[in-house]
């Protein structure tokens, strides 16, 4: 089921969410003050505005609520996204994903009610990407343009099964690689075909891309 997304700013992390969830075939909407921003983007999502994140007006004028998500990436300054995490929620924003430049920076994001924070230093706007349309996901590593390892929570779909059951591999093209217990006690790095899925295992699985988002993993 595609989701309507909205990013505010469009700078390098914000245009690398913003493309790669609307490459993902989802509803992408991009906001940023800067016109020149606005127009290398345009064609790369499902809209592109030009407009000013820290103005209520503005923020009215997008129904802010009928997004699934906001990812509020917006560059050095602070102050104003502070005022537009304050607005966005004022506005009733589901979810809220706010980049942030520091750590301080970062606390005042969640106490003011940010539901998630990232730190474009550790977090690329790829894996963000992918998190917020797979929230199963824990983990994502880019092998190649075609290839990645993906930690995700197992889907309810599997557990109780084995994995001669799931058949993974035939049906897919995805070798699960390692099997995790949630609570971290036990990882086995070699499962074998009579191992079961349990509820909240994590599973470490390797494939092309194609594959892999058959299964909502990327």
């Amino acid at each position: 089921m595609s989701k309507q997304i909205l990013v505010i700013g469009a700078g390098r992390f914000g245009s690398s969410v913003a493309k790669t969830i609307y490459g993902l075939g989802h509803d992408v909407m991009v906001v940023d003050n800067d016109e020149t921003l606005v127009q290398q983007i345009s064609s790369e999502v499902t809209n592109a505005v030009k407009a000013d994140a820290a103005s209520e007006v503005c923020l009215k004028a997008l129904d802010i609520k009928g997004f699934d998500a906001v990812v509020l990436a917006i560059g050095f300054d602070v102050q104003t996204s502070i005022m537009a995490a304050i607005l966005l929620i004022e506005l009733g924003a589901k979810h809220i994903i706010a980049k942030a430049q520091t750590e301080l920076h970062g606390k005042v994001l969640k106490k003011i009610g940010v539901n998630q924070v990232v730190f474009p230093e550790r977090d690329t706007g790829q894996k963000l990407a992918h998190s917020l349309i797979a929230p199963t996901m824990i983990d994502l590593i880019e092998l190649s343009d075609d290839y990645s390892v993906v930690e995700v929570m197992a889907p309810k779909e599997m557990v109780g099964k084995s994995l001669m059951e799931l058949n993974i591999r035939a049906r897919f093209g995805i070798s699960i690689i390692a099997l995790r217990r949630n609570n971290g006690s036990k990882t086995n790095i070699s499962p074998v075909a009579d191992d079961i899925i349990e509820t909240e295992d994590i599973i470490v699985a390797i494939g092309e891309n194609k594959h892999l988002k058959k299964l909502k993993w990327i």
